[in-house]
């Protein structure tokens, strides 16, 4: 007993013999490594039952197996390559840690050294290891930190990591959805590394959604150009506040900012709102209502120039018109400074009379509406008759 304690051989030797009685039936197998933990060294030999699990034997480093060794074919590597049958493996791994908690770690170290094993198996073994390591991580058995393992230099270059994360993201996602791929990806900060499971000369965008997107994994694709979306965009608005308190020249500031949207494929209507809240954040606002308007018009009309560069689709004002309208509302002392704000804009050649004039008739926001529906109304009245006369003095002109 002794002997068979503290020696792997044995170890395995009890295991293996025990698999091979059970057969292939998965519930006895889950039954006979529920009794055995009572009987056996768990938490010494914890690497050598999972490689028997997974492997059917001892593996050597590189992740072949010793071919003096004992296996079994009761194992992930001998099974089916279905997604049915990895279902029924993962649940034989679910009760043993579910049993045996302590073997939660042990079981975690596995599967990060299976995975940088990767090139030591076959195509088929990488197959039935990525779907069962998907289900793994979609029933929370695993936590998705163990895909740090994928972004080994070799596996990357050589076309492993890719590969395999198409058939471990099918069945993650199909055993829950993408949402809860992204929650699980965000908690250990790998949301926005999904691309380095290329190599750096193929990290872009395109090359992430057309790989992914022609294995059928279209949702993977668009959360990953999305992540980027919101990366860029957070960046973008950092640069300019930080331009904005070193006071660059705006002509520079806007060379830079359309050189983003270029790059990152960022739209005008995002890039008038990133403005927005990065002009509105450079400031320490007076916390006096009656004093709040005129400071705001001041710093407004100095930033009007950089404004007017990107509104120049009325689409691109009426965000901005909705931007405003909203920060008024939230900020509780600029509820009366509405309407100089855009009548300052309009001054300015930042807004244009067709936008306001919408806005007011139903592209308003609820917010506030009633109030700022209210302070507009004789503007518009202008705007309208302005608009009327300059059509009566063309009709004349004809």
């Amino acid at each position: 007993d002794e002997k068979e304690r503290f020696d792997p051989t044995q170890f395995q030797d009890c295991i293996i013999q025990g698999l091979t009685e059970t057969g292939t039936d998965l519930e006895a197998v889950a039954k006979f490594l529920d009794a055995s933990g009572a009987k056996l060294d768990y938490r010494r030999y914890a690497e050598t039952l999972f490689d028997i699990l997974v492997a059917g034997g001892m593996l050597a480093p590189g992740g072949t197996l010793a071919d003096d060794m004992t296996r079994t074919n009761v194992c992930v590597f001998a099974a089916q390559e279905d997604l049915e049958t990895m279902q029924a493996f993962a649940q034989v791994f679910n009760k043993l840690i579910r049993r045996y908690k302590y073997l939660e770690k042990g079981f975690e170290d596995e599967v990060k050294k299976l995975l940088l094993f990767l090139k030591g198996f076959s195509e088929s073994e990488r197959n039935k290891l990525a779907m069962l390591t998907g289900i793994l991580l979609a029933n929370g058995t695993l936590n998705a930190s163990i895909l740090n393992s994928l972004y080994n230099e070799n596996l990357v270059k050589e076309g492993v990591s890719a590969a395999f994360a198409v058939k471990l993201f099918k069945s993650w996602i199909n055993e829950k959805d993408i949402n809860a791929v992204a929650v699980s990806l965000r908690k250990v900060n790998m949301d926005n590394r999904l691309m380095e499971l290329f190599p750096a000369n193929k990290q872009s965008v395109e090359h992430f959604s057309k790989y992914f997107t022609e294995a059928g994994l279209k949702e993977l694709s668009e959360y990953v150009r999305n992540q980027q979306s919101i990366g860029a965009r957070k960046e973008l608005q950092k640069e300019l506040q930080e331009q904005m308190s070193r006071g660059d020249p705006f002509k520079d500031i806007i060379l830079y900012v359309k050189e983003e949207m270029k790059k990152n494929n960022i739209s005008e209507q995002t890039v008038v709102t990133i403005i927005w809240s990065s002009v509105m954040s450079t400031v320490e606002w007076n916390k006096k209502e009656e004093l709040v308007a005129e400071q705001a018009i001041k710093h407004l009309k100095q930033y009007s120039p950089l404004l007017a560069a990107f509104t120049t689709q009325g689409q691109s004002e009426l965000t901005l018109l909705l931007k405003i309208q909203e920060y008024c509302y939230d900020n509780i002392h600029f509820m009366k400074a509405f309407q100089k704000i855009v009548v300052l804009f309009y001054k300015a050649e930042v807004l244009s009379e067709e936008p306001i004039l919408k806005w007011y008739k139903d592209a308003h926001l609820a917010k506030g509406k009633s109030v700022f529906l209210e302070q507009m109304k004789k503007f518009v009245e202008w705007l309208k008759n302005a608009e009327e006369e300059s059509e009566s003095e063309a009709e004349e002109g004809d």
